[in-house]
């Protein structure tokens, strides 16, 4: 059980990594953004081979 562990926190470490290389960390939150550097962080060293997770949502507008 351990030994998942430490490959789940390793695994969360190499994305957490790659969003800091992308720039993702930085400016406004919006919804896209949050999704883009959760599926980020959850391919973790996928993104080294090549995973660009991107998340495209949209907030329905008030009405007038």
């Amino acid at each position: 059980m351990k030994f998942v562990g430490i490959v789940v926190v390793i695994w969360l470490v190499i994305g957490t990594l790659a969003g800091l290389q992308r720039h993702y960390y930085g400016g406004d939150v919006t919804c896209a953004k949050a999704g883009t550097v959760a599926a980020t962080i959850a391919a973790g060293p996928l993104n080294y081979v090549g995973a660009n997770p991107r998340v495209h949502c949209s907030v329905p507008q008030p009405s007038r």
